[in-house]
């Protein structure tokens, strides 16, 4: 679902003290310090099909005093000036309630709240002035979580909150309209008590159901760590003619990390240190912690071919790989990208096919939703297990979608995965949105899960000042499709496309296949004008999608991938499936 400017700008303001990122000073304290502890015993005394057992019962007896006191105090926490009444909304649909809610002195009412997709109980309780404690969602991942509202016992006093943790909360009056959560703009409150009208109302994000996630929580990778490199691919930080970043993965037991390069003829090696980070995904039941090492080189000759290892001299090296620098502005090249591709294995079959049928490919672009979960390090294990060395020989850049962006916790797997460019918008996550330029084109990367507006300005700017013959935007959600036009895109962002004369905006989301015909002002054109592509690099969707009159080309596909020959200034385009079948093309030559 498609964010509004306004609500992921709050978004990203809550995300600032949510549990991903804690802001308690005593960690043993926090649900986090709780739930790492807890989740770190079940390891040492469960093995994978126990654990996969735990129930609600089992939970329960097992915590200590002090922990289920922190779940049950600690997920939620505010401050009042005046006595006030509570009511939690709790979905209907959840199996088990709270343990902590009815043991806190919580009671049921009568009363119901509803949006398009859920229905909720509430409950209510009395506080005095001062702070407020409130507990987990509970221990299974129930994404429509709890939200809350407030109201003076006394209606003459005039209501002040301020929030603990997290440190920045959203407040609006309960009312129909008003948000649910934050990561679902189109869910708003259908259905209000005429009694609670009015009431300070406190939302949420479906990601906070993870926090205290054990039941049916465990998960494995099939691509586990060790003290090998794997992994290895190649990225762009810095000027694609002089640099390029290696990154790779081992078990924490490797410490160091080197890369050694040198040019192919060439007998004179090099060597550069890379800095490793440690990475974790708790629920990673097989392999939890890994080390990520990243490291640029530079100062590198253009248009050149260079093998290189990475490593150590104390754990051994990996096969040499070998990559080439851009070129002068006219030199021919060619690249590819694919539309959404979800960790799939069909899609590393494609990315294969793609590496062994164009050896002549510089690098390669995915928009958006790589995985399936981007929460999920087994699901990024399985992006880059099956996509193997092709992306140790050509760099890979990328945009985040949805999936990787997902139930309003952010990106931020994705920003530890991928060493990108630090130039985008001054306010934003680095690395999310960005800009890179290969000869003579320019590559704008827009993360549309993020505020439109905040990037505005920005992107004018650089298309303003690049005086490349090609400009491409790669941004996941396409504002021309014939699911779910995104108006919010098309006037926030598609008046500068037409400005600075964008050549084509790729993109995905709604998995099947669309060439627009070129479009000035939403209207067709027949001289100039951007081509908007929808494109799909895993399995198929929206198979009776109705052909707009904007559209070109169009029609219903899985496993697509698009190889672009720039010349010049002409532009070759062919589409080609998994089987090699070319499903569309046609070339373009600028003025």
């Amino acid at each position: 679902m498609f964010k509004k400017p306004f609500v992921v700008g709050i978004l990203i303001a809550i995300l600032g003290s949510c549990t991903e990122r804690p802001t308690h000073t005593n960690h043993s304290k926090t649900l986090t310090g709780i739930m790492d502890d807890l989740v770190s015993r079940f390891y040492e005394q469960f093995d994978k099909p126990t654990l996969d057992t735990i129930s609600e019962s089992f939970i329960r007896s097992y915590l200590t005093e002090e922990e289920k006191q922190v779940m049950a105090t600690q997920y939620w926490v505010i401050r009042v000036n005046v006595p006030v009444t509570v009511s939690l909304m709790r979905d209907k649909d959840q199996k088990t309630v709270p343990f902590w809610l009815e043991e806190s002195g919580f009671n049921r009412t009568d009363l119901q709240i509803k949006n398009t997709h859920s229905t909720y109980e509430v409950w209510q309780k009395d506080f005095s002035a001062g702070e407020i404690n409130l507990g987990i969602n509970g221990f299974d991942k129930h994404r429509p979580v709890y939200f809350i509202s407030l109201a003076p016992k006394d209606a003459s006093d005039l209501l002040e909150i301020e929030p603990v943790f997290p440190e920045t909360q959203h407040i609006e009056p309960l009312e129909v309209g008003a948000f649910t959560y934050h990561d679902w703009d189109g869910l708003t409150l259908t259905e209000v008590p005429q009694e609670m009208k009015g009431q300070s109302l406190l939302t949420t994000i479906r990601g906070r159901a993870r926090e205290a996630h054990l039941i049916g929580a465990f998960r494995t990778t099939d691509f586990p760590s060790s003290g090998d490199p794997d992994q290895i691919m190649l990225t762009w930080s810095g000027d694609t003619q002089n640099a390029v970043d290696i990154q790779w993965r081992t078990n924490p037991s490797v410490k160091e990390g080197l890369v050694r390069y040198w040019k192919v003829g060439s007998t004179d090696t090099l060597t550069q240190t890379a800095n490793a980070s440690l990475m974790e995904d708790r629920l990673l039941e097989n392999d939890r912690y890994i080390h990520r090492f990243t490291t640029t080189l530079q100062e590198l000759t253009p248009a050149t071919h260079y093998s290189y290892q990475v490593g150590s001299v104390e754990t051994g090296w990996s096969n040499p790989e070998s990559f080439q620098t851009a070129g002068e502005k006219n030199a021919p090249f060619s690249f590819i990208w694919f539309g959404d591709v979800h960790n799939t294995d069909q899609w590393g079959d494609l990315i294969h096919q793609a590496d062994q049928r164009h050896q002549d490919n510089r690098f390669y672009i995915i928009a958006g939703d790589l995985v399936n979960t981007g929460l999920h390090r087994d699901d990024w294990d399985q992006l880059f297990g099956f996509a193997g060395k092709t992306i140790a020989r050509r760099p890979l850049m990328t945009v985040p979608g949805n999936h990787d962006s997902q139930d309003g916790l952010g990106a931020w797997m994705f920003e530890d995965m991928f060493s990108y460019p630090d130039n985008g918008p001054e306010e934003l996550p680095s690395g999310r949105s960005y800009y890179f330029t290969y000869q003579n084109a320019l590559y704008i990367m827009l993360d549309a899960t993020l505020p439109l507006s905040k990037q505005s300005a920005w992107m004018e700017q650089v298309l303003k000042n690049n005086p490349a013959d090609w400009k491409f935007v790669v941004t996941h959600f396409p504002p021309y499709n014939a699911v779910e036009p995104y108006e919010d895109i098309i006037a926030e962002w598609v008046p500068i496309f037409d400005r600075y004369e964008v050549d084509m905006v790729m993109g995905g989301h709604f998995h099947y296949y669309m060439r627009s015909k070129p479009l000035i002002n939403s209207k067709i054109n027949s001289d100039k004008g951007t081509r908007y592509v929808i494109s799909i690099g895993t399995k198929g969707k929206n198979k009776e999608a109705e052909k707009g009159s904007y559209a070109e080309v169009q029609f219903a596909a899985e496993f697509l991938y698009q190889y672009m020959e720039i010349q010049g200034k002409t532009l070759r385009y062919t589409v080609y499936d998994l089987d090699g079948t070319i499903r569309d093309q046609f070339t373009l030559t600028k003025d």
